[in-house]
């Protein structure tokens, strides 16, 4: 079997995989909607890895969605250094893993049921899975397992199920209904990013890459930029776009590629950092919807995505193109992105 041939697969299936989903989390609204946000002191979400940073995004949409404070943080923290990330009163931890096995995750959900700190809400892919028995609601996304060791449909799925909760909690029924939506959207960003990032991720040029992503996007970035640590032993880190210009934009050479995830609110500043970026003589490429401002600079790499929802909503959309780069930056270098170095699909202690 050719290498990367489950990644491959596993990135192209994300359409289906969400439609499933969104199947499962249709029959769970009830349940959902009886952890009222406002019964508690604070929202946690929780994960190790990838899912860490899928619950940096996941909190910051939940936070913005229904005014309730929300945070995110690794589970080794709230295992432990609980002390610096419970506040008193009851919260809601939802913890998120891809396996259901990992061992701090399960350490960290152990030890707050344990000390009665609130209610938990679990969400993984796996149904047999320690962790999918855990929680007061357990929600299984069995579209999101996957063999390769790097995620990516598990992310995104399991990524789609939070965004759902905040748009129940949130009763937003406008956006639930707009969540449909996504599985084709995500098949025309496919298609349309294929032959773009087929030439970024195999430019021998590149040797180091920037992922530029504020508020609700930064956990994505973060997420982007393992991706390609991971799948292609790249140098790559994830920045919040302003923060860029303090000391990070050092780092720019013309073998530097900056990817920006662009808002549509906030996209003129984002723009501006981009900009800079192009005259310290780095490359870039502006990830933006059709409504966000345009970048002025046409020597930048450009990829409009269809803005056919809410930004809250679409944001994940990001996900496929910068999967999809990082692939093709794995092959480039004769790496196997079905299994990088020194990974491990579930960590155990």
């Amino acid at each position: 079997m050719r290498d990367g041939t489950f990644t491959l697969q596993e990135i192209l299936t994300q359409p289906q995989a969400w439609t499933d989903a969104l199947e499962v989390l249709n029959l769970a609204r009830a349940n959902v909607r009886a952890f009222t946000p406002h019964r508690y002191a604070q929202i946690l979400f929780t994960g190790c890895g990838s899912t860490y940073y899928l619950a940096l995004s996941a909190a910051a949409l939940t936070q913005q969605m229904t005014g309730i404070s929300a945070r995110a943080f690794p589970a080794s923290e709230l295992w432990l250094n609980p002390d610096l990330t419970y506040v008193g009163g009851r919260n809601l931890l939802i913890a998120v893993s891809r396996s259901g096995e990992s061992s701090e995750t399960l350490r960290a959900c152990q030890a707050f049921l344990e000390r009665q700190r609130g209610d938990l809400i679990t969400l993984s892919c796996y149904p047999n899975a320690p962790l999918a028995g855990m929680g007061m609601l357990n929600l299984v996304l069995p579209s999101g397992q996957e063999q390769s060791v790097a995620q990516t449909r598990a992310f995104s799925t399991l990524y789609l199920a939070t965004m759902a909760l905040a748009g129940e909690w949130a009763g937003r029924a406008d956006l639930l209904d707009v969540l449909n939506r996504l599985p084709e959207a995500c098949a025309q960003v496919l298609e349309d990013s294929a032959e773009l990032a087929s030439t970024l991720g195999q430019d021998a040029t590149l040797d180091r890459f920037y992922w530029l992503g504020s508020g609700i996007r930064y956990g994505l970035a973060c997420e982007l930029s393992l991706k390609m640590k991971e799948m292609s032993l790249s140098h790559s880190e994830p920045f919040h776009f302003l923060e860029f210009r303090h000391g990070p934009k050092s780092m720019i050479t013309d073998s530097a590629l900056v990817i920006g995830l662009r808002s549509t609110s906030t996209g003129r500043l984002e723009g501006a950092v981009l900009e800079d970026m192009l005259a310290l003589g780095g490359r870039v490429l502006d990830l933006a919807f059709a409504d966000a401002p345009l970048l002025p600079n046409k020597t930048a790499h450009h990829l409009t995505l269809p803005n056919l929802m809410e930004e809250e909503i679409r944001n994940i959309l990001y996900l496929p193109v910068g999967q999809r780069i990082a692939f093709e930056r794995a092959l480039s270098k004769g790496l196997n992105p079905d299994r990088p170095a020194h990974l491990d699909t579930v960590v155990r202690l």
